[in-house]
């Protein structure tokens, strides 16, 4: 039997013609999407980046830009970083030990069912609900603090106050620690059993499994889900102000809050400065985050 010749004539097959119909009918879901990303998201931040390099009569300056690497606001910059990489490396350690424990094979299931329940809520739940339970909690005059205070053991008495620096960290903990367990858990799913089977069958410990395997396997993930840690606490304004009032601890988002609506000596354009310097900072976090998970995404596969 001959070989049919391919149509010469122009025709162009019918399902083909289908296929990107629907392709292009496909693409009409998305379009709410963009459209809601370009009015709240892409517009906006081209109004404030053109608003940070103008003065309060509209001129262009570099003046509030340059304004950010000098006191106060240097200052409150620092803050915020310092405060990001405690939050995030104690609760990115403390989260994946537990993510460890909730994944491991000896573990209950409903050990993992509860504590992703959780996490799934707890790290949503921040602002001013967060500072009240932390204030009620561990205020001067909170529920533990007046408990430990009758035990003996004066926590204000003895240099901590929640409404500082380590008080502040303390409290993002909360929201830190079980977004680290989301985010890290499908990496340590991604660790194969076959793997620890083969080196423990060439005679590798599990202290050298973890050193050569796991621990190289897990740390662009690892890496990955800090930075967002750190973009999470760095970016945080609620909960700094109710529980700071922005006067105790200097942060950048509660000085850009102050700048914005203060009614005395406040500077709009300065504020936009300072809001910009902050997107710089996340885009920078976010950009090596999606590098680092492209990286871990081979061995996920």
């Amino acid at each position: 039997m001959s070989a049919i010749a391919p149509p010469t004539d122009g025709f162009v097959p019918s399902a083909p013609r289908r296929r990107r119909g629907r392709r292009s009918l496909a693409f009409l879901g998305i379009l709410p999407f963009l459209l809601f990303t370009g009015v709240f998201l892409l517009a906006p931040t081209i109004v404030l980046v053109k608003a940070s390099f103008q003065d309060p009569a509209g001129a262009f300056t570099f003046e509030n830009v340059r304004a950010l690497f000098q006191g106060e606001l240097l200052h409150a910059y620092r803050t915020s970083i310092e405060i990001s990489l405690v939050t995030a490396l104690v609760g990115g350690l403390l989260g994946a030990l537990m993510c460890y424990a909730m994944t491991h094979k000896a573990a209950p299931r409903l050990l993992r069912a509860g504590l992703e329940t959780f996490s799934g809520v707890a790290a949503n739940f921040a602002g001013v609900p967060l500072a009240f339970a932390f204030i009620s909690t561990l205020g001067t005059v909170g529920l533990v603090t007046a408990w430990l205070k009758d035990a003996g053991i004066d926590l204000y008495g003895s240099g901590f106050t929640l409404f500082g620096f380590w008080g502040l960290a303390l409290t993002y903990l909360y929201f830190q620690i079980p977004l680290m367990i989301l985010v890290i858990a499908p990496a340590f799913d991604g660790l194969r059993g076959e793997w620890r089977e083969a080196a423990t069958n060439l005679g590798a410990t599990p202290a050298h499994y973890w050193r050569t395997v796991g621990l190289p396997i897990l740390m662009p993930s690892m890496l990955g889900a800090l930075l967002l840690l750190f973009a999470n606490s760095f970016s945080a304004y609620a909960t700094a102000y109710a529980l700071t009032g922005g006067n105790s601890v200097e942060l950048a988002p509660t000085l850009i809050g102050n700048e914005l609506s203060g009614d005395v000596l406040n500077n709009k354009n300065l504020g936009y400065a300072l809001a910009f310097g902050m997107i710089v900072i996340v885009t920078a976090c976010v950009a090596a985050y999606w590098l680092l998970e492209r990286r871990a995404a081979r061995w996920k596969r």
